[in-house]
């Protein structure tokens, strides 16, 4: 199994911290903006700012590579759309709960589909992360069809991280995610098309979430997870993208002044020791750290 260095692991850390951010300007903006046509700006975007890196390797993709980049767009979007119109019908904690949910579901799709073996810390991270997720958001409620839509995201999203565990070792993480960003973009704006919501954006408040989102959550934050997710396996990467939820926690503490409280706290915690458990880059800095002199 391949293990996943520090580094990289910190960088995917990252990336998680700026998702997990991107709740607090997202919320404010799409109070004023319409949500699908916000999602089709955001990865117009991204799409554009990775177009003139992406392009020379675009050119010299195969056909594969470009099948797989497109296919990743779409489950990408798709995982977006029915977490959207799940958000719309169920409540916030039972949507951050299921969608979390791909951390049980990534490893079990790996292994049927290309038979990826997952080491036994790796499902003990899974269901340490499950439990702090369950502190963390609480026990789902709220409408059975938009929990339902919720689960459909979460499957969506464990099926995107399983092909980008198979696919972004053979192709330019440039090309696969310029793709995947351009397919969602284009996904997106049909949508908002069709319900006649796509405008012009105006306002600080909705550009600034489109910039985040658009070139440091989208063009960057992608390019890194595929990137990184070319050196690791599907389980491990998606242990580490459950801390979005986390930090989506701490910024509305910090910026938003919302109350955690210890159950929340503890989730946060318990989440965070899976992924150390799990991932051996992490265990072994920490054993290293505690034998040295002076460590308590």
């Amino acid at each position: 199994m391949v293990r996943l260095r520090l580094p990289p692991m910190f960088a995917l850390v990252c990336v998680t911290a700026i998702w997990g951010y991107t709740f607090v300007p997202v919320q404010e903006a799409i109070a004023v903006y319409p949500l699908f046509a916000f999602l089709a700006v955001r990865f117009g975007i991204s799409t554009i700012v990775l177009a003139p890196f992406a392009w020379r390797s675009l050119g010299v993709l195969p056909r594969r590579g470009l099948v797989a980049g497109a296919g990743a767009g779409v489950l990408l979007a798709a995982a977006y759309g029915l977490q959207t119109a799940g958000l719309e019908l169920t409540t916030v904690t039972s949507t951050g709960f299921i969608t979390g949910l791909y951390v049980v579901l990534t490893p079990v799709i790996a292994l049927v589909l290309f038979r990826t073996p997952v080491a036994a810390a790796a499902w003990a991270g899974v269901a340490l992360a499950v439990t702090g997720l369950l502190l963390l958001s609480g026990v789902p409620g709220g409408s059975a069809l938009g929990n339902a839509l919720v689960l459909g995201n979460a499957v969506a999203q464990s099926f995107q991280i399983v092909a980008m565990e198979r696919f972004a070792p053979r192709y330019d993480a440039r090309a696969l995610t310029f793709l995947q960003m351009g397919v969602s973009c284009v996904g997106f704006t049909v949508i908002a098309l069709a319900r006649g919501e796509l405008t012009v954006p105006h306002g600080g408040t909705v550009w600034f979430a489109l910039v985040v989102t658009g070139v440091f959550a989208g063009a960057l934050g992608y390019l890194v997870a595929t990137w990184v997710q070319s050196r690791t396996t599907a389980a491990r990467a998606a242990l580490v993208f459950t801390l979005e939820a986390p930090f989506a926690a701490l910024f509305g503490v910090l910026l938003l002044s919302e109350r955690l409280g210890f159950v929340g706290w503890l989730g946060c915690g318990v989440m965070l020791a899976g992924i150390v458990l799990a991932e051996p880059a992490a265990a072994a800095t920490l054993r290293r750290l505690a034998r040295r002199p002076g460590a308590a």
